[in-house]
């Protein structure tokens, strides 16, 4: 059941994934990565972590993607095709998903599927805890996460104002 489990979410993560550089409209961008952090959040269940799992699950997929689906909804045009069109893509995609098919594949085998069955490492009581990993955010890592917080805001402001310059020029287009 684990290894069902397992290759679910990682298709699913790698689904999300691609689908995020695939897609054109920032809208469905940002719902693939909502499929992406979900999925994550699924494997690290599997690895016995509730409470990463628990904080992808509300910090980003909840709180985070909310945001973006808004700014992406304020900004995005609706007008765009879902997919890129790319000269010769529909030859080469099923070629491509072949090939990627077949590595798959060939890891799987290869693996046997042996790190799933193990236990993992033997770590300290407490590892991973509530208490342990909020010592960390806010003592050895509060520059970095303080950074990241930083780096959401400016993407927020910034496609905020990129967009009221776009509404700016079609107003002034359609007036001109």
């Amino acid at each position: 059941m684990k290894e069902v489990a397992f290759f679910a979410g990682a298709i699913g993560a790698l689904g999300g994934a691609i689908a995020v550089i695939g897609l054109r409209n920032p809208f469905y961008s940002v719902l693939a990565l909502i499929v992406h952090l979900v999925s994550l959040a699924g494997l690290f269940l599997l690895l016995q972590a509730e409470f990463i799992a628990a904080a992808q699950i509300v910090v980003y997929a909840g709180a985070v993607m909310v945001l973006y689906v808004f700014v992406a909804a304020y900004v995005g045009n609706v007008d765009e095709p879902l997919w890129e069109p790319i000269p010769g893509q529909r030859f080469l995609a099923p070629l491509l998903g072949v090939a990627l098919f077949t590595e798959i594949g060939i890891a799987i085998v290869g693996s046997g599927l042996k790190a799933i069955d193990s236990e993992g490492p033997t770590v300290k009581l407490g590892f991973g805890s509530p208490e342990q990993i909020g010592k960390l955010l806010l003592e050895r890592f509060l520059v970095a996460f303080e950074a990241a917080s930083l780096l959401l805001l400016i993407a927020a402001v910034g496609a905020v104002v990129l967009a009221v310059r776009r509404e700016d020029e079609n107003a002034g287009e359609s007036a001109g």
